[in-house]
């Protein structure tokens, strides 16, 4: 190896990096709110990606009727309790946020051809479309059994992973898409070349993260959900909604997973099940953070980038054996420097 495969590798590494660290930053949010090991986080990477390849090739993304779907059965979910609590007022509201805004979305993509659109434009429709099935997700799944046990929830989250699956599968076909780069300017240091598009999903990477940071330093809603995070009991005496917390998390982890999967998509190739491969890798620097420390999981998650990448150069069959295996240290240690409650 040379100094011009090292950069190569090291720049290819910080950009794998970077994406996995927003995952991370996500898995931690989501656990530290409500409990949950969000398996399905791949599956909106992927469906970010499929959804904006759709539009380009000006088709319909199959993501629109799971849109249409989720939100009649929430209509029906939140219609019948307003009936039954004799809240009447409620049903329009209802029918207007969870059917009539998807038929509208629905419309206008058919009457408009996606294709001709500009690209912020079509990102912009390619998140609308995917970052409403987290919170819908969380309302119908997660919060009928938001008070079972960790494992109960986890077993949950397969579920739903599982079922996206299928949807990929369903939506989008057996072959995988790839978008048109976003830029083609290059940059040359020496030997080495820096591509724009790495610039751009590491720069994306950073100011997506520094936004979550004002976001929970700043903002009442960030407050409260940090409070939740510390303290789920105490939050919720004071007058902090468990329910929207937990909405409020399952809409940031799906924003973050769809955008994650809109700056990968021109980098590489995506397949309707590539997501959970991508989802585990950010679990990895998630562990490292302990479920807990975002700092600590966003720098293991460029930790994991790095090793990936340098392990494809000298071991490239083992290279998914050796990221995984860094989860065994990291578990070691934390069990040997943790306090267990004694068993009475």
């Amino acid at each position: 190896m040379n100094l011009q495969i090292a950069l190569l590798l090291g720049q290819d590494g910080v950009t794998s990096g970077a994406i996995y660290a927003l995952l991370a930053l996500a898995l931690v949010l989501v656990f530290a709110v409500t409990r949950v090991i969000f398996i399905p986080q791949g599956e909106f990477v992927a469906f970010g990606a499929l959804t904006l390849a759709g539009l380009q090739a000006d088709r319909l993304p199959g993501t629109i009727w799971l849109l249409l779907a989720l939100g009649t059965a929430i209509a029906l979910v939140e219609g019948g309790a307003a009936l039954r609590q004799r809240r009447y007022r409620r049903i329009p509201l209802i029918l207007l946020v969870n059917c009539a805004a998807p038929l509208l979305l629905a419309g206008a993509l058919v009457a408009v051809s996606p294709a001709g659109l500009p690209l912020p434009i079509q990102v912009l429709l390619a998140l609308m479309l995917v970052v409403p099935l987290g919170p819908m997700i969380y309302r119908l799944v997660y919060q009928p059994v938001a008070e079972v046990s960790v494992l109960a929830l986890l077993i949950v989250s397969v579920a739903v992973h599982v079922t996206l699956i299928g949807l990929g599968l369903f939506f989008f076909g057996a072959e995988g898409s790839r978008t048109p780069a976003f830029t083609e300017v290059s940059f040359e240091f020496g030997e080495a070349v820096l591509q724009g598009q790495t610039i751009l999903v590491v720069v994306a990477s950073l100011v997506l993260i520094i936004a979550l940071y004002f976001f929970f330093e700043r903002t009442l809603y960030g407050k409260a959900l940090r409070a939740t995070a510390m303290n789920r009991t105490g939050a919720r005496l004071m007058g902090i909604s468990g329910q929207l917390a937990g909405m409020l998390s399952f809409t940031l982890a799906a924003a973050i997973g769809a955008f994650s999967g809109i700056l990968i998509s021109p980098i590489t190739t995506i397949y309707y099940d590539s997501g959970f491969l991508i989802g585990l890798k950010g679990f990895v620097g998630a562990i490292i953070g302990g479920l807990a420390s975002y700092p600590v999981a966003a720098a293991g998650a460029v930790l994991v980038g790095l090793l990936e990448s340098y392990s494809s150069f000298w071991a490239s069959a083992f290279k998914e054996v050796i990221v995984f295996t860094l989860i065994l240290p990291v578990l070691l240690w934390r069990s040997l420097t943790t306090r267990h409650p004694e068993e009475g």
